[in-house]
């Protein structure tokens, strides 16, 4: 996994995983979805990335 896009992937977990625990915290539904997303993007870069590294061996 290069390092640039396994970055990528950490940060939009954690701003997602902190995005929907305020929403939460706060009621709003809305910002506890978009962090529910925003963490759901970057567990999909992380997956390509593995995936696309299990190929090149």
């Amino acid at each position: 996994m290069s390092a640039g896009e396994k970055a990528k992937a950490k940060t939009e977990q954690a701003k997602g995983k902190a995005q929907e625990a305020l929403g939460r915290a706060a009621g709003d539904e809305r910002m506890e979805s978009e962090g529910q997303a925003t963490k759901s993007k970057g567990d999909a870069r992380e997956a390509k990335e593995k995936t696309k590294d299990a190929f090149k061996h």
